[in-house]
């Protein structure tokens, strides 16, 4: 990670987790971003749970370093359009979009339902996606724009069901599809970024089928993400 002192720092801000899996998943993509990036210092904070936090990290770049704050986070809520654009007000940093909604995105989904599923166009098979939730409704158009994205690309139907702070939820939305239909198989695809608590949370809300999180272990770097994260940091 060299310095420059013309290229802006890249500084990526996850959520933050207590998951070990989803710290080791988040670093290994950022160590990716700063492999295709060799001329960039690229730093890694947390918006919550995890230190360092993004002030802090700002305050560790050498005085005057420019930088690009890339957020971590699949659609912009409250960390975003609150947390991050408080902590990157200064005239040196430049805050990006989230990382979602982004075509590639819907290409790992893609990748995560095929790897999961043998047969993803059984029409017995009811594709739900499935993400954190927010109470942001910015937030929750974002993840509404996903999922339309994803069922043009499979051209069926793919409903939206959230685990928190949003409706419907998962396994309420589950319950439903299995009184209208007790014959599907409800295949959730997950919209996480990495394993953790809302994880483990998809994985109880009762769908016969539940997809590896797009950042999963064994497949940590994937090339869709480390694009929109460098996409992200060239734009800007």
């Amino acid at each position: 990670m060299h310095m420059s002192s013309l290229r802006p720092a890249l500084v990526a801000i996850s959520h933050g987790t207590s998951s070990p899996d989803g710290q080791r998943v988040i670093e290994e993509l950022v160590a990716a971003v700063a492999a295709a990036l060799p001329d960039v210092e690229v730093r890694l904070g947390h918006v919550d749970v995890q230190d360092p936090d993004v002030a802090t990290v700002l305050a560790s770049l050498p005085a005057g370093q420019p930088a690009v704050v890339v957020p971590l986070l699949l659609s912009a809520g409250y960390h975003v359009h609150v947390d991050l654009t408080k902590a990157t007000a200064a005239d040196t940093v430049t805050l990006t979009a989230a990382l979602g909604p982004h075509d590639s995105l819907v290409d790992l989904l893609v990748r995560r339902l095929e790897a999961a599923v043998s047969d993803l166009a059984d029409p017995a098979s009811r594709i739900v996606l499935v993400a954190a939730g927010s109470s942001d409704a910015r937030a929750v158009a974002d993840c509404r724009t996903t999922a339309e994205a994803l069922s043009a690309r499979l051209g069926r139907e793919v409903s939206l069901a959230f685990l928190s702070a949003a409706e419907p939820r998962l396994d309420a939305h589950v319950a439903e599809i299995r009184r209208d239909d007790p014959e599907a198989r409800i295949v959730a695809a997950s919209y996480l970024l990495a394993p953790g608590y809302f994880q483990s949370l998809a994985e109880k809300g009762g769908a016969d089928v539940i997809t590896a999180p797009l950042l999963a272990v064994g497949d940590a770097d994937p090339a869709e993400l480390v694009g929109i994260v460098l996409d992200r940091y060239r734009t800007a």
